[in-house]
C-alpha cells in the first residue's frame, strides 16, 4: 500500500511502517462510517457524503490523505551513513566469505573489477589486434612530435614528454573503461603546470628543482584523481561545468598560441607570464630588435603542410592517417634540412641532447619535505580537477559514438594510478587527448590495446631513435602545437551555449577572459565563482508559477506556458519552482505569495468571476526539503492569509518536508489541510 502510494523506506524502517498499517487498517473503518465533516475539517459539514455511491472513493481519497500526514518516519542523515557503511562491510565481508569458497572464481571476478582489461581480453580476436596495431602505430606518429612540444610547453625537457607517453598509457589500458581514450600529455596541463610551478620556481634559473616540482604535482594530483575515484566524489568534477571548459580551453589556447611566438620567432628570452599583456608586450619589443627569419619560414612551412594535410583528411575519410603522420613527417624532414644545411649556424634554433633510454626511477626526485609543499598539493588539486574533466569529457564522448558505458569512478581511479606511477617514473601529468584520441577513433581502434602499441612504439624511440633528434628545429614543434589549438577553440559551441542560457555564457567568457588576462588559476577561479553565484541566484530568487487544470484532465500545469488551461475560480493554485525552502529564499517566496493573492489587477486574474480569493494550494512537488526559516516563513503567511479570509492547503508534500511540518506541529495549525494532489484538496475544502 506504501508503495502504491509512492513512500519507500529502508529495512531500519519496516517494522515501524507495519505499525503504521496496523493502526491505519484500525482506525480506517472508524473512518468511512463517520460523517464527512468530522474526519477533514476541509469539508463542508452542511453537505453530507452519499457513502453508498461514493463511499469507495471517499476511503481512498481519505486513505491518501491519512498517509500524507502519517508518513514512516524518514531516514536521517546518521541512518543514511550507518547503512552506507554498514552495505560496504557486508560487501567487503561477502567477497572474503567467495574467496574462501570459491577462490579461483571470486579472484578472477575482483581480478575484472580493478583491471577491466580481464573483461575485453576473453573476446579479442587477430582481427581486433590488426586495428588496434595499426591504430596504435598512427597515434605513436602523432604523440612522439606532440609529446616532445608539450614538454617544453611545459618548461621541462623533451624526455619528460616522452616519459609520460610510455608509462602512464600503459597502466590506463590496464585499469581504464575507454576503448578509444588516449592517454599522454597535453597542452592545457602542460600550460597550467607552467604558469602555477613557475610561481614557486624559476625553470630556467633552477631546471632540476623545477622538474622535481612538476613530478611532485603530478604525485598529489594521482593522489587526489584516486581518492575520488575510490571515495566516489566525482561530482568535484562537476564544478568546472561544460560552460567553464569551454571558455577554458579557448582561452587557453590563445595564451598558447602566444606562447610559440619564442620557437617562431628564435628568441632566446621570453616572459614566464601567460596574460596576454604580457606576452603581447615581448612580442612587440621582440619585433623591433633583429630576429632571425629562418625560423619563422620553418614553423609556418610546415604549419601550412599540417593544415593542408587536416584538410585533406577530412574531405577524403580514407585519407584518416595522412594528418596522423604529418606531424612526424614535418620533424623528420624539418630536421634533415636543418642537418644537411647547418642552419644552427644561421641562427636556426634547435633541440640538441635529448636523454635516451627508459624511463628513470624517480621516486627519490619528489620534494615532500619541502616549505612549498603546500602549494604544490594545491596546485596537484586544480591540475587533478582540470585533467579529470577533460578526460571524462572526451571518453564520455566518443563512448557515446560506439554505444558503450563509461565508469566514471575507474576512470578517476585509474588517472590516479596511472599519475601516481607516472610521477615514480619521470612522468608528469597526463590525460585523456582529444586531438590523439580522435586519430585513435579514426584510425578504427577496437580496445585500449592501442595505448599500448603507442607505448611501445615511443620506448622503442626512447631506446633508439633519441640522438637522431638532435637537429630538430624548435621552430617545427611551435608548428605542431600551433596546429592542434583550433580544435581548442569551439565558437560554435559557445554561440549555442549563449542562446540557451545567459548565465551560463556569463561563466563561459568569464573563463575565457580570466585565463587571457589574468592567468589560468584566476581564469578558473572567476568561472567556478560565477557558476556558484549562479546557483546562490536561484537558490535565493526561486520563481513561482500560477497552476490551472488541463482541459479534460486532472493535471495541473503552468497558465503561462498552457494558456488554454482553466482557472477555478476563487482558488488560487500555486508552484513553488524551488527544491529547497529555507533561510536564503523563505521570505522571498512568502512575499511572492502575497504579492500574487493581493493583485487584484493582474494579468492572471482579470476576468475571473470568482471575486476574492478564498482558497490558496501550494503545490510542494518540485519541495525536497525544508528549514526552521521555511517553516516559520509558512507560518506567518498562513496567519495573514487568515486575516483576509482566505484558507491555505498544501499538496503532495515530499517525505522530508510533511516529517518537519509534523515536528513543527504546524499540520495541526493548518488543521490537516495537506492533501496528496492539488484535485484532492480542491475537493476537499472546498
Amino acid at each position: 500500500m506504501a508503495t502504491a502510494l509512492g513512500i519507500t523506506h529502508s529495512s531500519d524502517t519496516a517494522r515501524e511502517t507495519e505499525r503504521e498499517l496496523s493502526k491505519f487498517s484500525q482506525t480506517l473503518q472508524t473512518i468511512t462510517t463517520m460523517p464527512s465533516s468530522a474526519n477533514n475539517p476541509c469539508l463542508a459539514a452542511e453537505e453530507p457524503l452519499d457513502l453508498e455511491n461514493n463511499g469507495q472513493a471517499e476511503a481512498e481519497a481519505r486513505m491518501a490523505q491519512y498517509w500524507v500526514l502519517n508518513p514512516p518516519k524518514p531516514p536521517g542523515p546518521w541512518r543514511d551513513l550507518v547503512n552506507s557503511i554498514r552495505k560496504t562491510c557486508f560487501s567487503t565481508v561477502n567477497k572474503f566469505q567467495s574467496l574462501k569458497n570459491q577462490p579461483f572464481s571470486a579472484t578472477i571476478s575482483l581480478l575484472e573489477t580493478i583491471f577491466p582489461v580481464f573483461l575485453w581480453c576473453r573476446n579479442y580476436t587477430v582481427m581486433k589486434f590488426k586495428s588496434d596495431l595499426l591504430a596504435g602505430l598512427t597515434l605513436a606518429s602523432l604523440c612522439i612530435p606532440q609529446s616532445i612540444g608539450y614538454a617544453t610547453l611545459a618548461k621541462l625537457d623533451p624526455q619528460y614528454g616522452l616519459y609520460t607517453s610510455v608509462v602512464p598509457p600503459l597502466i590506463y589500458a590496464l585499469m581504464g573503461t575507454s576503448r578509444e581514450l588516449a592517454i599522454g600529455p597535453v597542452a592545457v596541463i602542460s600550460l597550467l603546470l607552467s604558469s602555477m610551478i613557475q610561481k614557486l620556481e624559476d625553470p630556467e634559473a633552477n631546471p632540476v628543482v623545477y622538474s622535481r616540482l612538476a613530478l611532485t604535482v603530478t604525485f598529489f594530483a594521482g593522489i587526489f584523481q584516486a581518492a575520488f575515484g575510490l571515495l566516489r566524489l566525482g561530482f568535484l568534477v562537476d564544478f568546472l561545468s561544460h560552460a567553464v571548459i569551454v571558455g577554458f580551453m579557448a582561452g587557453a589556447a590563445i595564451v598558447i598560441g602566444l606562447q610559440q611566438f619564442k620557437g617562431l620567432l628564435g628568441l632566446t628570452h621570453f616572459t614566464n607570464k601567460t596574460d596576454i599583456i604580457s606576452v603581447s608586450k615581448v612580442i612587440w619589443r621582440s619585433v623591433h630588435h633583429p630576429w632571425n627569419p629562418f625560423n619563422f619560414i620553418i614553423c609556418c612551412s610546415f604549419l601550412t603542410f599540417i593544415l593542408i594535410t587536416r584538410f585533406l583528411g577530412k574531405r577524403n575519410k580514407k585519407l584518416f592517417w595522412l594528418p596522423a603522420i604529418a606531424p612526424l613527417i614535418s620533424v623528420v624532414l624539418s630536421t634533415l634540412i636543418v642537418y644537411l644545411t647547418r642552419a644552427d649556424k644561421n641562427g636556426v634554433k634547435i633541440l640538441k641532447h635529448i636523454k635516451g633510454g627508459l624511463n628513470q626511477i624517480s621516486i627519490h626526485d619528489l620534494y615532500f619535505d619541502s616549505p612549498q609543499a603546500s602549494e604544490v598539493a594545491k596546485i596537484g588539486l586544480i591540475v587533478a580537477v582540470v585533467a579529470l574533466t577533460e578526460a571524462i569529457a572526451v571518453g564520455q564522448s566518443f563512448a557515446t559514438m560506439k554505444g558503450y558505458h563509461l565508469d566514471g569512478n575507474k576512470e578517476m581511479l585509474s588517472m590516479g594510478v596511472m599519475n601516481i606511477v607516472g610521477s615514480l617514473t619521470s612522468c608528469y601529468v597526463a590525460t585523456g587527448s582529444f586531438s590523439r584520441t580522435a586519430v585513435n577513433f579514426g584510425a578504427g581502434c577496437e580496445t585500449a590495446m592501442s595505448n599500448i602499441v603507442m607505448a611501445i612504439t615511443v620506448m622503442l624511440s626512447l631506446e633508439l631513435f633519441t640522438r637522431l633528434l638532435y637537429y630538430t628545429p624548435v621552430a617545427i614543434l611551435a608548428s605542431i602545437i600551433l596546429s592542434a589549438l583550433p580544435a581548442l577553440i569551439d565558437l560554435n559551441e559557445a554561440y549555442n551555449i549563449w542562446k540557451v542560457d545567459k548565465l551560463d555564457f556569463l561563466a563561459c567568457i568569464g573563463a575565457f577572459f580570466g585565463v587571457l588576462f589574468a592567468s589560468v588559476e584566476i581564469g578558473l577561479l572567476v568561472a567556478v565563482i560565477i557558476s556558484f553565484a549562479k546557483i546562490i541566484l536561484n537558490a535565493i530568487q526561486p520563481g513561482i508559477e500560477a497552476l490551472g487544470r488541463f482541459p479534460g484532465t486532472d493535471v495541473f500545469c503552468d497558465v503561462h506556458q498552457y494558456p488554454m488551461a482553466i482557472k477555478a475560480p476563487g482558488i488560487l493554485t500555486i508552484r513553488i519552482k524551488s527544491s529547497l525552502l529555507c533561510f536564503a529564499n523563505a521570505n522571498f517566496v512568502k512575499e511572492r505569495i502575497l504579492n500574487r493573492v493581493g493583485e487584484k489587477e493582474d494579468e492572471e486574474t482579470k476576468g475571473d468571476a470568482g471575486g476574492r480569493t478564498k482558497l490558496v494550494i501550494l503545490d510542494m512537488s518540485n519541495l525536497m526539503n525544508i528549514d526552521t526559516s521555511g517553516i516559520a516563513s509558512l507560518e506567518e503567511l498562513q496567519k495573514k492569509l487568515m486575516l483576509h479570509g482566505t484558507e491555505l492547503a498544501m499538496a503532495n508534500p515530499r517525505w522530508q518536508v510533511v516529517h518537519k511540518l509534523r515536528l513543527a506541529n504546524f499540520v495541526n495549525k493548518n488543521g490537516g489541510r495537506i492533501f496528496l494532489t492539488v484535485g484532492e484538496a480542491m475537493d476537499g475544502c472546498l
